[in-house]
Formats: C-alpha cells, sequence, structure tokens
C-alpha cells in the first residue's frame, strides 16, 4: 500500500513538472467519476483533451475525498483539494463529495457532512474554500455533478437526496462567480438505463464519460483562450 501510494505522489509530482503538464491549460481534479474509463483513454478528461485537441492534465484520483485527513495518501491525491497546484490554468474541471457521503455518512444523515463540504448558502466549507483558491490564481471553474443512479441495482440509491441537495448547493455557488460554471448529470440517466453506468452501477460507462467530457468541453469553447 505505501508503495502505491509513493508511486501515486511520484506520478502527480510528474505531471506538474512534465513538458505537458507547463504547456496544459486546462486540469482536472476529483475522484473516480472523474478518473473512470482512464485505462481506456476514455475518461472525462481524455474526451475532452480528445474534443479541444489540447493536452489535460489529470489528477483525479478513485477513492479521493474533499475532507481527508491523512498527510501522505492525501498529498498522493486522496485529498482533492490537495490535487490542486497552482499553475498557468486557464480552467479547472473540478468534482467531489461522492466519497464523503457514501463513505463517511453512509447517504443518511448527512446534514452535517454537506454542511462541511459546503454551506447552505454557499459562502464557507471546503468547496467555496477550493473554488476561492483556484479562481485567486485567475482559472475559471467547472464544478461536476454526480450522475444518478438507473434506478435499480445500484449501491447508492439511497443517495439521491443528498445529491440533489448538494448539487443545488454547487449551483448556488457558481451563481456568485460569472467564471464558476455547475454542469450537472441529473438529467443525463434515463429510469432503467443501464448503459450510462460500469458494471456497479456507480462510476460512469465510456458512454457517460464520453457525454459528460463533451459538455465540459463546450463550455471550455465557449469561452475564447486566454493564451
Amino acid at each position: 500500500m505505501m508503495r502505491f501510494l509513493l508511486l501515486s505522489l511520484f506520478f502527480l509530482t510528474a505531471c506538474s513538472d512534465s513538458p505537458v503538464g507547463r504547456e496544459a491549460r486546462i486540469l482536472a481534479m476529483g475522484d473516480s467519476m472523474m478518473a473512470w474509463n482512464s485505462l481506456g483513454r476514455q475518461s472525462i478528461p481524455d474526451v475532452v483533451a480528445d474534443e479541444l485537441g489540447e493536452p489535460v492534465v489529470d489528477r483525479s484520483v478513485s477513492g479521493a475525498r474533499m475532507i481527508y485527513r491523512l498527510p501522505i495518501s492525501g498529498a498522493a491525491g486522496l485529498s482533492i483539494p490537495k490535487q490542486y497546484r497552482a499553475g498557468n490554468w486557464d480552467w479547472v474541471i473540478l468534482n467531489g463529495g461522492g466519497n464523503d457521503l457514501w463513505l463517511g455518512c453512509g447517504c443518511g444523515q448527512c446534514d452535517r457532512k454537506i454542511d462541511k463540504l459546503i454551506s447552505e448558502d454557499a459562502q464557507t466549507g471546503v468547496f467555496p474554500e477550493l473554488v476561492t483558491r483556484i479562481r485567486q490564481d485567475g482559472a475559471r471553474v467547472i464544478l461536476l455533478g454526480y450522475l444518478r443512479t438507473p434506478g435499480r441495482s445500484s449501491p447508492i440509491e439511497n443517495c439521491r437526496d443528498e445529491g440533489d441537495e448538494l448539487d443545488a448547493r454547487l449551483l448556488r455557488l457558481a451563481e456568485g462567480d460569472t467564471s464558476v460554471t455547475f454542469l450537472p448529470a441529473a438529467d443525463l440517466v434515463p429510469y432503467g438505463d443501464l448503459s450510462f453506468h460500469a458494471v456497479d452501477r456507480i462510476h460512469p460507462s465510456p458512454k457517460a464519460s464520453r457525454i459528460i467530457g463533451g459538455r465540459v468541453a463546450e463550455v471550455i469553447q465557449s469561452v475564447p483562450a486566454s493564451h
């Protein structure tokens, strides 16, 4: 396990120091929703890179949380805020919070956990703090909402209400800054349609990653590049 974490830390450092990393203007951060399908180069960041024809630095890590206290594994990417490195970014694509809710409180009695992620007025919490830090460095931010389940056969079926509340607060955060965009995915999955999820009924299928990545690319294409 320690060897894996050290390799992950080396990989993250290498990404920021590589020629591609220095040239890229787009950074992706988050958890497994962002990272899923990366082995086949079909993850959300991969799709964005293909659609735009330019590199995207992807620091997302499966299992990552917005609230994560362990220092070594946090530095290796399991803390989403620690995935961020200041750079010459025009855009930061960000998701998170799902593991905090599902693993942290089982998507039940999660009010205090959601408040720590982002308060009801979207003024305080880990999300506003991270978005403020990114915006102070000059980058625009795209906040991604989570996929909803197909309505059956999913271990996170009872997370729907918490997902709706998190989405509402993230939208409120985005509405306070014209350089922050919230992209929901709640409308993506028709009831009973299993084609948008991997076999675990949690993570996106290549189809879902392709659609979400396409939506992200459209937002970025709508704003002229600054450099």
